[in-house]
């Protein structure tokens, strides 16, 4: 595909810098590649079954269930001259149930969770406040309660992070702490005020964040670590400030269009939806399950991540979903993932105004820490897939995937020896990322005034651009 219309303006100049911001087309591979996603087997060796690797199978494999973050063994080391000034963390909360809109009107099995405790209770916060007791949710079901809900029957909330995906961010933190601490002697032995957290006001990031600093800091005794969240409706990093705009856009062009282009694909898998529906329960007239492939997806590889059988019709062990089928589901959603994110321009400005806010953020937090006015070195978002797909949009990733749990891009920006210039370094997945945009290329030590254009090119400082843009 080529496109030579501009998606906000051809160029922008900051501080002497100038920068293309047009979109430009990933890679092509099976992902984008709607005849080898539709002919092809298997999952070219994507994991969807276990949070641990294969033996013999490379970290930095894409493993939906725990995807491959930052860790001692594969990070790349800047050169001595670079001194690293501030670190910037974005990840996707570690694996979960699937939500309760993306489970079966009946399920063939229970989902227990009686293995782990949710936590919820108010603490004041001045010293001469009552304590609270540390209360936390026991899931149960009234057996005198005539109504029963639908999907899985057990101990579960639907979403909520599981007693794996909590070890799972515990290492996650774990090996954050390897590498800034114990490797570059960059962060400090105790949390202190130069770190700071921040999570989505969906409870389950605040899960994954209290194993993460567990695991990071291990703070002890009765220390309270403060989880600095926005307001829900205009949160920036679910994100879910009002811009209608981004939505009509995804409604022309994507997920509910008639757009021919996306309209392809569900068209050549009616035969997999109607078999899925057939043993699934769910309506043939359902649109939200089969405008895309997104419900099936989270279904299945919920289920295979925590080793539980893909499932059977109810009454009927003899019809069952196929490792096959599961296999085509998976690869139909990173065909779909790619689209949305990556291969569509008109989509691209989507995220744009969809992810604007958080750019911005991120972009002062970098000129407030080259101004000296930023105390805090290490910044940690955990967020969404939505959250990071935007990202990874906005950025321009070189190769596009359905971003699994645990899914990390990490901004460093450095200084060189006694020069005023500012490098920035992008990690995802931990290693350095590419983008298709020429401005921003391999994102290893490029100027972070390059970088900084980029933003306010497209957003505007202050996301005055992302203002305009969803409104209009």
């Amino acid at each position: 595909m080529v496109y030579s219309k501009p998606v906000f303006s051809l160029s922008s100049t900051s501080r002497a810098q100038s920068v293309d911001l047009n979109w430009h087309a990933p890679k092509q591979t099976w992902i984008n590649d709607l005849s080898a996603v539709l002919n092809g087997t298997g999952t070219h060796g994507f994991i969807f079954n276990s949070s641990a690797l294969p033996a013999r199978t490379p970290y930095g494999t894409y493993n939906w269930c725990n995807m491959p973050h930052v860790r001692k063994d594969i990070y790349p080391k800047a050169n001595k001259e670079y001194e690293l000034e501030y670190v910037e963390v974005i990840h996707r909360h570690h694996k979960r149930t699937p939500y309760a809109s993306n489970t079966f009107p009946k399920e063939f099995y229970p989902w227990d969770c009686s293995d782990e405790g949710l936590f919820f209770y108010g603490q004041p916060l001045n010293p001469n406040g009552k304590d609270s007791a540390a209360t936390y949710w026991d899931v149960y079901t009234s057996k005198t309660n005539p109504f029963t809900a639908s999907g899985f029957a057990g101990t579960c909330q639907f979403p909520q992070i599981t007693r794996e995906g909590l070890d799972d961010s515990w290492q996650h933190g774990k090996d954050l702490y390897g590498v800034y601490h114990d490797l570059l002697g960059f962060l400090p032995k105790n949390i202190g005020d130069k770190v700071s957290y921040h999570v989505s006001s969906n409870v389950i990031t605040s899960q994954v964040a209290g194993m993460l600093i567990n695991g990071m800091f291990d703070p002890k005794g009765s220390k309270t670590i403060p989880l600095k969240t926005q307001p829900s409706a205009i949160d920036a990093l679910t994100p879910s400030y009002p811009c209608p705009a981004a939505p009509r856009a995804s409604s022309a062009y994507g997920v509910g269009s008639s757009n021919p282009n996306w309209a392809a694909h569900l068209t050549a898998t009616k035969p997999l939806i109607q078999s899925l529906d057939s043993i699934s329960g769910v309506a043939s007239d359902s649109a939200e399950w089969h405008n895309w492939f997104d419900h099936y997806y989270d279904n299945l590889s919920a289920r295979q991540c925590h080793a539980k059988p893909l499932p059977c019709k109810i009454g009927d062990t003899t019809k069952c979903i196929t490792q096959e089928q599961a296999d085509s589901v998976y690869r139909i959603g990173q065909y779909e993932y790619s689209f949305i994110y990556r291969d569509t321009p008109e989509l691209f400005k989507a995220s744009v105004g969809a992810y604007g806010v958080w750019m911005a953020e991120l972009a002062q937090s970098i000129r407030d820490t080259i101004a000296g006015k930023n105390p805090i070195i290490y910044k940690h978002n955990v967020a969404h897939d939505g959250s990071i797909s935007r990202l990874l949009s906005f950025l321009q990733v070189d190769v596009m995937v359905w971003v699994g749990m645990g899914s990390e891009v990490v901004f460093e920006v450095y200084k060189k020896g006694k020069s005023e210039k500012r490098y920035l370094r992008i990690l995802w997945g931990g290693m350095i990322m590419t983008s298709s945009n020429p401005s921003l290329g391999r994102i290893d030590m490029i100027d972070v005034d390059v970088f900084l254009a980029y933003v306010d090119g497209l957003v505007g400082k202050g996301a005055s651009k992302v203002v305009t843009y969803c409104q209009s």
